[in-house]
Formats: structure tokens, C-alpha cells, sequence
């Protein structure tokens, strides 16, 4: 399983470089996973195309369109592999410690966003994955889940 993450989109309408990022690297994806601040209700309309699109809210999104079609925290159960995400709060420096401890040991991989910066390790007990800023830097992540349920993370940056 392939699953794109991505996070502090902070966009209000999809520029052009986005929609090309997305048809050439999010749309072939088997999961799309936002970690908060899409920012703008057009940009999350135009991600819902994606027929397994999940996202959390971030600090960010507070428009009054998109704001109450998200939640906090997502879940999933993957056929057995438990996925969570959420953006993240409080100080950068303390966000996977907060996150962890919110979510605690019984997930496969903990998403997160609001830091800009890019994460992944299992040093909090958990596996956790922060994709960095795709709209500050173009970054973000696949994250490839294999049959025994092991995880490995590309990070790559998109062309803006």
C-alpha cells in the first residue's frame, strides 16, 4: 500500500503546480492523508477528489466552510494496520511528544503536521511521520506499507 502525506498545504486556492503535483503523485496514491492547514475550502475540495482522501484539522483551518467538515484526530484501521493522524499543537519542538502520548502504543503510524519539518522515527514508542511544510518547502512523503505491515517512508519535494 502506497500512502501520500502531506501537511501545511496553507493554500487557498490550488495553484497550478498543485494540480499537476497532484495528478502526477497524490491522485495514484492508495491513501491521502493531510495532516492540517489546508488552509482554503477550494484546495480541500479539490483533494476530496481522491476517493480515499482523509484529513485532520489544523490550527489553520478555521474558514468557515472547511473548518467544521474536519475533525481533530483521524483513525483508521487498514485492514488491520491502525493509521492515525492529526496536526499536531503547542510548541514545534514538543509536537511528537505531544502526539505520541495523545495517541499512545497501539497504532502502526502516527501522522502529524504543524512543525514544517520532516519526522520520522519510532523513538516515542510509536512510528510517527511528519511530512514537512509542502506549501513552505514542497515537501512531503509516501509512506509503503508492506504485506507483514512494515513501514518505510520516502520523503521527496514537489516542483512548485
Amino acid at each position: 500500500m502506497q500512502i501520500a502525506v502531506i501537511s501545511d498545504t496553507h493554500m487557498n486556492q490550488p495553484a497550478g503546480w498543485f494540480i499537476r503535483f497532484y495528478e502526477e503523485h497524490l491522485a495514484v496514491a492508495d491513501l491521502l492523508i493531510h495532516c492540517g492547514d489546508v488552509t482554503g475550502f477550494a484546495t480541500w475540495q479539490m483533494l476530496m477528489q481522491h476517493p480515499n482522501f482523509h484529513c485532520a484539522r489544523g490550527n489553520c483551518d478555521m474558514h468557515v466552510q472547511l473548518g467544521p467538515q474536519l475533525s481533530d484526530f483521524v483513525t483508521l484501521d487498514l485492514n488491520g494496520f491502525r493509521l492515525a493522524a492529526c496536526h499536531g499543537w503547542g510548541p514545534r519542538s514538543s509536537v511528537p511528544d505531544r502526539v505520541a502520548a495523545h495517541f499512545g502504543h497501539d497504532w502502526d503510524l502516527i501522522c502529524f503536521g504543524h512543525t514544517h519539518a520532516r519526522y520520522f522515527s519510532d523513538e516515542h514508542g510509536s512510528l510517527l511521520l511528519n511530512p514537512g511544510s509542502l506549501g513552505e518547502t514542497g515537501s512531503w512523503a509516501m509512506a509503503h506499507i508492506d504485506t507483514s505491515g512494515a513501514v518505510s517512508c520516502d520523503f521527496r519535494v514537489a516542483e512548485c
